[in-house]
């Protein structure tokens, strides 16, 4: 076991300032460096933590042979590039979602972190959110059964966000659905079939070719008689800001609730009388966590209105999943293991949705994951 503090530069200071503090007090975490080219913005970042080392070049940060690791929190196109880079200097990478915008950029990251020999983690929120740990515990000590089936959603109106997102294709960035039904049982997709819905207005059409409103895949379990359902909206779709999950076993099932904020649903077989649906409140995790970082569960760096952003205020605070993300990645460094997601993970539910989208542009043509992304 590695008893040496890991060096962890952030890349990116809008939604990653909220790593900060835990990075900084997490027991075998040193947060050695920042990363952000608006000058004014990283100074008051480092002033703020109190971090001396600051880069405005990347390509200059991934120099520091100091750096033991990266946190990668930029812009989606810029994920699997800054990725490689960081892989190819010789440092461990935990990457923001998605891991990559092509199958392509997704192999190229498997194969430059199993040729360097170091790890990688995409840092999916959902895997680790409160909701999702409470089914895995269920489902791990044998409550729920045989797990008979799972469905996940994600849906957000992204009108009036910059750059890239006007009609960015709903399954390009599936990885809040995608991550849950197949982490739950350490599954990976064998075959994708998607079918768009609904039209996108034209003027965004012209972004990405994309006209759909609705992209809803079903996903192939391997090895297993498993498939998951799936499905995703960016515009034009009237619907609360949601990220659901939901499991049916044949002992208990786990629904989502329609409006955010209700409580889970658990319904209990109790044959031969009917099922039992009950309002069940999901418990907090931070049990799981060091003492020092605990807290993070129920708040961190945006606790103030003013300092609220978006993806972090849109999507219910993450379920409490960044320090649980943090603590997953520094300690499978530590202890010389592999985290979840690794990389062939990462890929495995990145290529779903890019292959989920092709198969919707294709009629609804299954397509077949690539191999690469299997972990054996």
């Amino acid at each position: 076991m590695n008893k040496k503090p890991i060096n962890v530069a952030i890349i990116g200071l809008g939604f990653g300032a909220e790593f900060i503090p835990i990075y900084q007090r997490h027991p075998h975490a040193h947060m050695y460096a920042i990363c952000q080219r608006n000058e004014e913005n990283l100074n008051k970042i480092g002033d703020t933590f109190g971090i001396e080392k600051r880069y405005r070049d990347y390509d200059e940060l991934l120099k520091d042979e100091e750096v033991d690791a990266v946190h990668i929190n930029t812009p989606i196109p810029n994920h699997a590039e800054q990725s490689l880079k960081a892989l190819r200097a010789g440092k461990h990478v935990a990457c923001t979602v998605p891991m990559a915008t092509t199958v392509e950029e997704c192999r190229q990251l498997v194969e430059a972190a199993e040729e360097t020999g170091l790890t990688y983690m995409m840092m999916e929120t959902v895997v680790y959110a409160r909701e999702f740990l409470f089914m895995k515990e269920l489902y791990e000590k044998g409550e729920l059964g045989k797990i008979q089936f799972l469905k996940a959603s994600h849906q957000q109106d992204m009108d009036g966000w910059p750059d890239y997102w006007p009609g960015l294709p709903p399954m390009h960035y599936a990885t809040h659905c995608v991550g849950p039904v197949l982490g739950l049982t350490r599954s990976e997709a064998e075959y994708v079939s998607c079918f768009g819905s609904g039209t996108i207005r034209e003027s965004l059409h012209r972004h990405y070719h994309s006209p759909f409103a609705v992209e809803s895949a079903h996903i192939k379990f391997r090895d297993s008689d498993l498939s998951a359902h799936v499905y995703r909206s960016l515009f034009d779709t009237a619907r609360q800001y949601r990220e659901s999950f939901e499991v049916y076993g044949s002992k208990k099932a786990v629904e989502w609730p329609l409006i955010e904020g209700r409580p889970l649903v658990l319904h209990t077989a109790k044959r031969p009388e009917p099922e039992i649906a009950e309002e069940v409140e999901c418990p907090d995790y931070a049990h799981l966590l060091p003492a020092s970082i605990q807290r993070f569960t129920t708040g961190g760096v945006y606790d103030e209105d003013e300092n609220q952003h978006l993806s972090f205020t849109q999507g219910a605070g993450h379920g409490g999943s960044h320090p649980h993300l943090v603590h997953e990645f520094i300690s499978a460094l530590v202890e010389g293991r592999q985290p979840f997601p690794n990389v062939r993970q990462s890929a495995n539910i990145t290529a779903v949705g890019i292959l989920a989208h092709e198969s919707a542009m294709k009629g609804g043509e299954i397509i077949r994951l690539p191999e690469f992304t299997w972990s054996s």
